[in-house]
């Protein structure tokens, strides 16, 4: 048997992590199988369809590395399956199921169908259609639809018993007709299938052989097991995975924060991080290894480590991971990432990336937060003299007002505007004067960023600075100081 799974996202926003996540384990189980990843777009709800939604479906696959293999030609490329474009090979499967009785036509108007469930509701029942077209007679049938009376075409559910089917993952499952069937709609008004039949479908269409999907699903598959049944074909194999939760009781939802992963790439992670950590999120590889390039994921996937319990996507760990993935980064894969990161708060001013990013790789958690660490560079923010003073180091207000006039004379001094120039020129002269190099280099670096936090130190900052404006900082901090007095 040759494996096939198929991702199924509906093109109404952006990619969920979740979601991501799905396309992900469906890729892994294709290729660990040697089989085939089919991508099929599920937009028969058009009222939902949101524009540009299938783009970004495309784009987050392919930038992710997890590519379909077949499809639509494109110009020699792999389109997606799109549903609303095999609009008319669903309605012929849905009279074929009217003619052997597991389906049926249904006038029933909105209003009447809102009134029942109205009724329904007050009675404190849930509402389920009540069969009520099914007992039409053939004449009244045919009647109507001459006529050309609106009508949906809903399955004919059955109301007693039981269904099981067996999961991959949660073994047997059994649910009572009464609880999870119903009369559920499988063509609309307007001709088009509705997400669950177009579903089943497909899926037998193009030989899907392993549906995975959330386990929210299911209570849900009874449903499509009746119409695989009804037809007389295979069912697949299910795999139910695990929901992606912010914590232990609440799932992963915009409302609450970050959801999708344009968020995340948006604020500067890497999307390889995100696809090593989401792989993590409600399986494991059976040991303690954490980090796994595609090909590593693919080689050691196994459905049988697939927890039922929900995966926890901690923002902390995602963190912990993007910093590691940009420490092994090469000094120039660092440079080309972080470049667009200095643009924002540095462009035009001339400074040294290259040398830069030597000093902020090891810094870095997420590219997103690096322009606020390297702004100071482009303007000095406002700052209070108290951050002079600090015990540690030795350093205090009078300490201070003491050390930066030294520091400017010594520095000024220094013909060749080099770290290494301004360093050999300083270092000795703290020496030769009887000081301490933190009393000295604090204030010195306080002046030069006016923050707490930097990445270098007073050496490193004032070679990015330049001569001019590292000795216009030196002056600003001693006329702060000279005023405090």
């Amino acid at each position: 048997m040759l494996v096939r799974t198929r991702f199924a996202p509906s093109p109404t926003g952006f990619m969920h992590l979740g979601g991501l996540r799905t396309a992900l384990y469906e890729y892994l189980f294709a290729k660990k199988n040697h089989g085939k990843f089919i991508l099929r777009i599920e937009d028969t709800d058009q009222e939902r369809y949101v524009e540009g939604a299938t783009e970004v479906i495309y784009d987050t696959l392919r930038g992710c590395g997890i590519v379909w293999d077949e499809g639509p030609d494109i110009g020699g490329d792999y389109g997606p399956y799109i549903q609303s474009e095999r609009k008319a090979e669903y309605l012929p499967y849905a009279k074929q199921l009217i003619r052997s009785g597991h389906a049926y036509y249904c006038f029933c108007t909105k209003e009447e169908l809102d009134a029942r469930r109205q009724a329904a509701e007050a009675r404190g029942e849930t509402f389920k259609y009540d069969k009520h077209c099914l007992h039409l007679s053939p004449e009244e049938i045919q009647a109507k639809l001459d006529a050309g009376t609106p009508y949906v075409i809903r399955m004919n559910a059955p109301t007693e018993g039981v269904s099981t089917y067996h999961d991959l993952v949660f073994g047997d499952m059994s649910f009572p007709n009464s609880d999870t069937m119903d009369d559920m709609v499988l063509i609309k008004q307007d001709g088009m299938p509705t997400y669950n039949f177009a579903n089943v479908i497909d899926d037998h269409l193009m030989n899907i052989t392993h549906v995975i999907r959330g386990m929210e699903y299911l209570s849900s598959t009874p449903r499509y097991n009746f119409l695989y049944e009804a037809f007389g074909w295979e069912i697949p194999q299910y795999i139910h995975l695990p929901t992606v939760m912010r914590d232990a009781t609440h799932k992963l939802s915009k409302r609450d924060g970050d959801a999708y992963y344009s968020d995340f790439i948006d604020k500067g992670y890497l999307k390889e991080a995100l696809i090593n950590y989401l792989a993590l999120v409600g399986w494991n590889p059976g040991d303690d290894r954490e980090f796994f390039t595609m090909d590593e994921l693919i080689e050691v996937f196994d459905v049988s480590r697939l927890n039922k319990s929900p995966g926890i996507f901690d923002i902390d760990k995602l963190t912990w991971f993007n910093a590691e993935y940009i420490r092994r980064m090469s000094p120039e894969k660092y440079l080309e990432t972080v470049t667009p990161w200095f643009d924002q708060a540095l462009q035009g001013r001339g400074i040294d990336y290259r040398h830069l990013a030597e000093l902020m790789q090891a810094r870095t958690e997420v590219f997103g937060r690096v322009p606020d660490m390297v702004r100071f560079l482009a303007e000095l923010p406002e700052y209070d003299i108290s951050l002079f003073e600090n015990k540690k180091q030795k350093s205090s207000l009078e300490t201070s007002a003491e050390a930066l006039p030294f520091c400017r004379t010594i520095l000024s001094e220094v013909p060749d505007w080099q770290e290494t120039a301004l360093h050999d020129a300083l270092i000795p002269a703290i020496a030769e004067a009887g000081k301490k190099n933190a009393t000295v280099l604090w204030p010195l670096r306080i002046a030069l960023s006016g923050q707490l936090s930097t990445p270098g130190g007073a050496f490193e900052i004032a070679y990015l600075l330049g001569r001019q404006e590292s000795l216009r900082r030196i002056d600003l901090a001693i006329e702060k100081l000279h005023a405090a007095q």
